[in-house]
């Protein structure tokens, strides 16, 4: 049988996977892609992959119910639209650490109407002119850009107070 992944040879334990984070930090990635990572995961509500020298989101799998997607310390420069169509219920989005530089790149994640924080901290884009407030007004529906708001109110460090109590 061929080997899938590190799941070993039964691809039926993937489509009824349950993970709901996975953290693949630091792993390297080959061809833009994760191997294993698939549209499988449907209940995958985090994602991080941090560090794992992505140039590119072309093969980034549908999930659907995707709310934060951590993806610092690549070398991602575009193709952000792919973000919307596969993981159109994103929350929460960290860029930080790529090679994104223009406004213009930005603009594909007007698409992603339940965003509520990006990060771009040490990406090129943060020595643009009026970076922030163009951002903002680029993507109205964001509360946060790089943990604060527009009034420099810093975000709270969990986003899920609301659902105590």
């Amino acid at each position: 049988t061929e080997p899938w992944g590190f799941f070993g040879a039964d691809e039926r334990f993937v489509s009824h996977c349950k993970v709901t984070e996975l953290v693949l930090d630091n792993c390297r990635s080959s061809n833009g892609e994760i191997e294993g990572l698939s549209d499988s995961f449907k209940e995958l509500e985090f994602l991080s992959m941090a560090n794992v020298e992505l140039t590119s989101l072309a093969k980034l799998p549908t999930l659907s119910k995707l709310r934060k997607l951590e993806l610092s310390d690549n070398v991602i420069s575009g193709g952000l639209e792919v973000l919307a169509e596969r993981c159109p219920n994103l929350t929460y989005l960290n860029l930080s650490g790529n090679k994104i530089k223009d406004l213009g790149t930005v603009e594909a994640l007007q698409n992603l109407k339940n965003l509520k924080s990006l990060d771009l901290f040490n990406c090129e884009i943060t020595n643009l002119e009026d970076y922030r407030d163009s951002i903002f007004e680029l993507l109205q529906q964001i509360t946060y850009l790089d943990g604060f708001d527009q009034e420099d109110n810093e975000a709270p460090d969990s986003e899920d107070d609301d659902d105590e109590g």
